[in-house]
């Protein structure tokens, strides 16, 4: 317990010069929200102060509660794009409701382990998850590039070049920060003519206040709620793992994937009891926190905790920043996530492996759904697997010198998609009146092998051979003796498990 508590705290101070590194990050993640959870609000159709409120309610909890220090989660479009339909049908009340169930559904997810299922999900598919959400991220700035004046461009190219040059100078404040800072300071001062944060929606005045959702406490309602409650819990959580493994090769880490489920459900509760809609992990501003030297919840918290701040003290003056101080920083952000690697590894990896980075990445850019992309490139490396490993067997006959005894020597894993491989392998015609089937370099995995070699046996047996099959391994003799009809290990035909 206190090596627990131990390692707790220092995920949230370890000495001063990371805490100062941390609340300037947190202070830059929190300027790059207000434009994103305004937008996703807009997609929900719902007012701004549902997302804002989100936001500040999730990043504030998931820092206690989360199992990956510094990545930031709040309101997504991910999970925005799904409750369109419940608000225009029955308002946002119930929004709030089924946010509380999606948190409620997310812990359950924690406490039955099912961060476990991301062991299935592939390099190439997380490569191409990440490529996808940095071509979102630049698509996302383009309303913003698309009939404006030239004050705009010019403000960006400056923005660039504040982030990628200060450095130079000095990396004890982040420069994403610096840009903000200078070129509101230029357009506040110089009266420059571009879009703002304050048009892209009113700004809430004020804090949230603790209320539960006003709907009936009815099974028609749990009826209402429940598919959306369930999908928005399982596209957070798909989000929220897979960001959390990127910022875990970023950082060189480890993370509490099963906590991090947990954790976001609390989040998530809270913001629905708050006024909030649901959220998840951010990958943008995860990057930009962990780019900016955040490293412990402290700068999740800061980024939350400083949101607040800024909605409910200087609501006005957040509202005059620029938006191309924003677009520069989001760029900046795209430019980092996406795995310029990826493009020449398309030549040196197998080709496979390409193909399910590439249908990953299409697949998303085309639905803007982080789900179906990784779901397609799930599907995809498990037929492509499958058709490796059903290939991974070899079945070699020898005749003795007496032509009395056929011995068929069975080498590789023999599975439900290399079955037909398998029985097809055998003559049908045997004329060797005793048949032996050596096992011993084989696994059989599933019930599918299992018939299939009943069925072999059963063939050879119908034509009058004696068969005898020898050498199951340990897991193959367990399967055979639940399974088999016409071979039981040790028992049918006198073998001896290995």
């Amino acid at each position: 317990m206190q090596k627990a508590l131990t390692r707790y705290r220092r995920e949230w101070f370890t000495d001063a010069a990371t805490a100062r590194r941390d609340v300037l990050a947190g202070i830059v993640v929190a300027l790059a929200l207000i434009p994103e959870a305004i937008g996703f609000s807009i997609i929900a159709g719902v007012d701004p102060r549902v997302g804002l409120y989100a936001s500040v309610a999730i990043a504030v909890i998931i820092a206690f509660t989360g199992g990956r220090p510094a990545m930031i989660s709040a309101a997504t479009a991910s999970v925005a794009v799904l409750v369109g339909p419940l608000v225009r049908d029955h308002g946002v009340e119930y929004l709030f409701a089924a946010t509380v169930l999606m948190g409620l559904f997310q812990i359950a997810a924690g406490l039955l382990r099912l961060h476990l299922v991301m062991q299935f999900v592939s390099r190439s598919v997380i490569t191409g998850f990440v490529n996808a959400l940095a071509i979102l991220i630049f698509m996302a700035q383009l309303p913003q590039l698309t009939n404006v004046g030239w004050q705009t461009y010019a403000m960006i190219a400056g923005g660039l070049a504040v982030i990628y040059l200060f450095p130079r100078v000095t990396k004890a404040i982040p420069s994403p920060l610096v840009a903000i800072l200078i070129l509101s300071a230029v357009s506040i001062g110089g009266g420059v003519a571009v879009n703002t944060v304050g048009d892209m929606g009113l700004l809430p005045e004020g804090l949230p206040s603790f209320a539960l959702p006003q709907v009936p406490l009815t099974l028609e309602t749990l009826r209402i709620i429940l598919p959306y409650s369930l999908t928005m819990a399982a596209v957070g959580l798909l989000e929220s793992l897979l960001t959390a493994q990127i910022v875990d090769d970023m950082t060189d880490t480890d993370s509490d994937k099963r906590r991090e489920c947990a954790g976001q459900g609390g989040a998530n509760i809270v913001a629905g009891v708050f006024g909030g809609m649901g959220g998840c992990a951010m990958i943008g501003q995860s990057v930009i926190n962990v780019s900016s030297g955040g490293r412990t919840r402290l700068s999740t918290f800061t980024g939350g905790a400083f949101l607040l701040f800024l909605l409910a003290v200087l609501g006005p003056w957040v509202g005059r920043i620029p938006m191309p101080a924003l677009v520069a920083v989001m760029i900046m952000v795209s430019i980092g996530t996406f795995s310029w690697a990826s493009i020449a590894n398309l030549r040196r990896h197998p080709p496979t492996s390409s193909v399910v980075m590439l249908v990953t990445v299409a697949v998303v850019v085309a639905t803007q759904d982080l789900s179906l992309g990784v779901l397609a490139g799930v599907l995809l490396s498990g037929i492509f697997f499958a058709g490796k490993v059903q290939r991974m067997f070899a079945v070699e006959r020898r005749l003795s010198e007496d032509g009395a005894t056929a011995t068929y020597r069975v080498a590789g894993q023999i599975f439900f998609a290399s079955v037909d491989r398998f029985t097809r392998a055998f003559q049908a015609d045997e004329t060797a009146p005793r048949v032996l089937i050596d096992v011993t370099a084989a696994h059989f995995w599933d019930i599918s092998a299992v018939g299939a070699l009943d069925k072999i046996v059963a063939r050879l047996r119908s034509q009058g051979r004696i068969v005898e099959v020898s050498g199951y391994n340990r897991a193959s003799a367990d399967i055979i003796d639940r399974f088999a009809l016409h071979d039981k290990t040790g028992v049918e035909t006198g073998a001896v498990p290995h």
